[in-house]
């Protein structure tokens, strides 16, 4: 009876010592310079996580893959609704829409929860946009952060860096291929593994939570124009 019950508690422990396994194999350095690993492959959503090391870099960069069922134009209203982001956006605890330089770039601010120990960090990013048009087939944007736009706002610590690029490619009329690559430097004293720990977290749950967003009518039912330019 004994040896039965200690059997199926290890039975019942094994997803979960499967899945720390994994958690921790993402804080491990990986041998491999300059080579995409990847880090997590959701067949089920559609979503894949890359992570690479940079040559001399202790920081991982990320790249992730997904395929939503959303056309560009809902995807385009998501990522302009600056005020529901905190409904999505990987720890997220403040958005505010600072400036639209024109049509196809703006600058917005952001504070981010910071694993426990460390300071929560604020950021300025500053989004340009490549739009579709005939002859190029696909949205690109290049987010990239602005540490000195504005005055340090303490307790929060300003992040040097949250620099990506975001690839929409239409797969078809409701179905879109989405593309994101970059890293982060979150500034102070981070430790890098926990750094490479967020930075392997993020991107999955910001794909997440887009395509959930995606599937809402005050986006897929949306008539009102946009306020930036993504298809000419």
């Amino acid at each position: 009876m004994i040896k039965k019950l200690c059997l199926g508690l290890l039975i019942s422990t094994l997803p979960t010592i499967a899945l720390a396994e994994k958690d921790l194999d993402d804080l491990r350095a990986d041998d491999a310079v300059n080579e995409w690993r990847l880090s997590k492959n959701d067949n089920r959503h559609k979503i894949k996580v890359y992570v690479k090391n940079e040559d001399g870099q202790s920081i991982r960069s990320f790249r992730v893959v997904a395929t939503m069922d959303a056309s560009i134009e809902t995807l385009a209203r998501v990522q302009s609704d600056f005020d529901n982001y905190l409904r999505w956006y990987f720890a997220t605890l403040e958005v505010k829409f600072l400036r639209k330089v024109s049509d196809r770039e703006y600058i917005y601010y952001m504070v981010h929860d910071a694993p426990i120990g460390t300071p929560d960090r604020d950021v300025i990013l500053r989004t340009v946009i490549e739009p579709m048009t005939a002859r190029k087939p696909y949205v690109f944007m290049r987010v990239t952060a602005l540490p000195n736009y504005s005055p340090p706002r303490p307790p929060y610590v300003r992040m040097v860096a949250e620099n990506y690029t975001v690839k929409w490619t239409p797969i078809d009329a409701n179905t879109t291929l989405v593309e994101s690559e970059g890293f982060i430097n979150p500034g102070g004293n981070a430790p890098a593994w926990t750094v490479n720990f967020v930075q392997s977290k993020g991107p999955y749950a910001n794909m997440m939570g887009m395509a959930r967003q995606a599937k809402l009518p005050q986006y897929t039912e949306a008539t009102t124009p946009l306020p930036f330019t993504f298809i000419e």
